[in-house]
């Protein structure tokens, strides 16, 4: 077997692998630049409306506005570690981190979803006791808090929806805070309609139904996140076409051991064997080919090998040959 690497940064080709650091592309690209500030403000706005719903779903005895203060303390913590994971993935490699800490943008993104399924678990178990046990309810309270509520919460969540579509991590985010606004916007409804009716088994009823709502739109995060933690290609990128594209290439005879996974929520590696003709230009090849990789499926590190011996030497022929 003989080995002939490429080095590429930004379609530069030299020494003895093909790597390709990009910023851009189609696929799993970049989210926009810093969502610090999003963060801070996020934070701090919810931490304050925690405390005062909670005071006022303790006073006006709502289990809606309780459910609501619990849900946003969840997003609080939500809040904090998805924020963490983005500081955290900034840091350089060092020591035994070789990728540095970008991973942690994933299990920020699974962190989070846990923690909206634990939300949900308690808002549906204090709402199904309530009905068993209704105790009275002061509409216009509810009404007026949760009001703010839907405020702070849909103005958070605008804060972070531009990045939603890039970064599953950011897009956690988003949706603690969409699902606070909308749990804030049914228990508006609930306090209104038991005004109008008197029944109180409305208030459990509505944080059912939020909470519901809430599941579905989770699942999507969780199912992401467990993926890119078992390190599956990430949603949009699919390893056949990369196959097809790649044994298309003039001169590839064979491929093998293709591997595509997320290093972090936003960035894509890829590593491949190329069994190539005796004396093929490979550094310059793989410059190209790694560009092209980035530009086509959002590829951001790419590490080609190159074989001129039908892989009679590599140890690796076999696990995943694609002929």
């Amino acid at each position: 077997m003989s080995g002939t690497h490429s080095h590429s940064h930004h379609d530069h080709a030299h020494g003895d692998h093909g790597h390709s650091h990009g910023h851009g592309g189609h696929g799993h690209s970049h989210a926009p630049a810093s969502f610090g500030r999003a963060f801070a403000i996020g934070t701090a706005l919810n931490l304050g409306f925690v405390a005062v719903e909670a005071a006022y779903g303790i006073a006006s005895g709502s289990m809606s506005l309780l459910a609501d203060a619990g849900h946003n303390l969840s997003d609080v913590l939500g809040l904090g570690i998805a924020w963490t994971a983005a500081s955290l993935g900034k840091r350089a490699p060092k020591g035994r981190y070789t990728y540095g800490l970008r991973s942690s943008s994933i299990l920020a993104a699974l962190l989070n979803a846990i923690l909206l399924l634990v939300a949900i678990g308690v808002i549906a178990v204090e709402a199904t006791g309530r009905f068993f046990t209704p105790e009275p309810v002061q509409g216009v309270t509810m009404m007026i808090v949760a009001g703010i509520g839907i405020l702070i919460n849909g103005g958070t969540a605008l804060l972070f929806a531009r990045g939603g579509k890039d970064d599953i991590n950011i897009h956690g985010a988003f949706l603690h805070m969409a699902a606070d606004a909308a749990i804030s916007a049914g228990v508006v409804v609930a306090g209104f309609l038991i005004l109008k009716t008197g029944f109180v088994w409305i208030d459990p009823a509505v944080s059912l139904i939020v909470a519901a709502i809430v599941a579905v739109g989770t699942w999507g995060l969780l199912r992401d996140s467990v993926n890119m933690s078992l390190h599956a290609a990430p949603p949009g990128i699919d390893p056949d076409e990369i196959a097809a594209f790649l044994s298309a290439e003039p001169g590839v005879a064979a491929i093998h051991d293709l591997h595509v996974w997320p290093m972090s929520t936003t960035e894509t590696a890829l590593t491949v064997h190329l069994v190539l003709p005796a004396g093929h230009p490979g550094d310059a090849f793989c410059g190209d080919l790694a560009h092209r990789l980035h530009h086509r499926f959002g590829i951001d590190h790419t590490t080609i090998q190159i074989e001129t011996d039908d892989c009679g030497g590599c140890t690796l022929h076999g696990q995943s040959v694609v002929a």
